[in-house]
């Protein structure tokens, strides 16, 4: 057996051990990787799993994650006869010399093409994933990117800077300056850029990196950000039951002989009082919805002289506003979102 079916069999194998975390399901999310690259009969040996031990809603919203050189009429018809009714495109940029860099095999023709064939294939709830920040892209290719990524009409985009870590191929890259990034004024103008754009053209920023046409926020991710009990399936996946986080090994081959040896394949790690409420105000402080004060005093404990001066220390930096019982990160205050969270954050 090789090694792809039996990451297969044990994810399957997981589903069934699992099936009491969850007692029902509005969303899921086929990502983390290249899950267009699963054939059929891995697809269906996996939903097969899903509907035998979850019950799943009749108004799920089921995503999939797909390169657009993985876009074909017979993998459309495929994942909407399994009921995937969402997919979220890896497109990145429409620049072809800025995917070179990027190491992406598709061209930007290719991802527009895919865009397309998924319309006229029945799909109507289509985002796509855009980054900014890269090697070689300027105000005007960026700018470029937006608008064509806005001429498709997709129903959510999603957009994120390009992380560069040190101990990894463009890290070692940057660091001898054999690989040249937009400096940091200079991706806090693409994101200027970016939010301007989208707001013009009929987009709700919901979250710092997710915008939507009304009625089309990712349901799936809204339910993080929400604090929702959430379950992941897989290497790496994290899972969280209300009081517990817990997460799969990262080592593909460890999560296999954990689940074929019958052993539970993740860590686990209780949450106390204060870890809640940093990852509330992690993830709140990022949404439209904002972060509750009263949820901060009342659900949380959190210090009232402490929030008081916190408050007004972000409103004197012009990084917040405050509208009755939330408070919500201004243009600028969203440029700075990791900082303004350690500030809200108990030490």
């Amino acid at each position: 057996m090789g090694t792809k079916e039996r990451m297969i069999n044990a994810m399957g194998e997981e589903i069934a051990l699992r099936k009491d975390h969850l007692t029902h399901v509005d969303t899921l999310y086929f990502g983390g990787g290249t899950p267009s690259l699963l054939s059929s009969s891995e697809l269906r040996t996996l939903f097969h799993q899903l509907h035998t031990h979850f019950t799943l809603s009749n108004t799920i919203e089921i995503t999939l994650e797909a390169n657009p050189d993985d876009i074909t009429t017979e993998n459309l018809l495929l994942w909407k006869s399994l009921g995937i009714n969402r997919l979220s495109i890896g497109c990145q940029t429409f620049d072809d010399e800025t995917l070179f860099r990027l190491n992406r095999i598709h061209k930007a023709e290719t991802s527009l093409a895919a865009f397309d064939l998924a319309r006229k294939n029945g799909f109507d709830n289509i985002s796509i994933d855009l980054m900014f920040g890269l090697p070689g892209q300027t105000e005007e290719l960026w700018q470029q990117d937006l608008q064509r990524a806005c001429s498709l009409r997709p129903e959510h985009i999603s957009a994120y800077g390009l992380t560069i870590e040190p101990k990894t191929v463009f890290g070692s890259q940057v660091a001898k300056g054999t690989l040249i990034v937009p400096s940091e004024n200079t991706q806090a103008n693409f994101y200027e850029t970016m939010m301007t754009t989208l707001e013009l053209q009929g987009y709700d920023q919901y979250e710092i990196s997710n915008f939507c046409l009304p009625g089309f926020p990712s349901r799936h991710n809204s339910s993080y950000w929400e604090q929702e009990i959430y379950l992941g399936i897989g290497p790496s996946a994290h899972s969280f039951d209300g009081e517990r986080r817990m997460w799969n090994p990262s080592n593909n081959m460890a999560y296999i002989k954990a689940i074929e040896e019958g052993k539970v394949a993740y860590s686990t790690e209780v949450l106390s009082t204060v870890d809640r409420t940093h990852e509330y105000i992690l993830t709140a402080i990022r949404t439209k919805k904002g972060l509750s004060l009263s949820k901060l005093i009342n659900q949380f404990q959190y210090p009232k002289i402490k929030l008081l001066e916190t408050v007004q220390l972000m409103q004197k930096f012009d990084w917040i506003t405050q509208s009755d019982d939330e408070i919500h990160l201004t243009a600028s205050g969203k440029l700075l979102a990791d900082e303004i969270t350690l500030k809200f954050f108990l030490h």
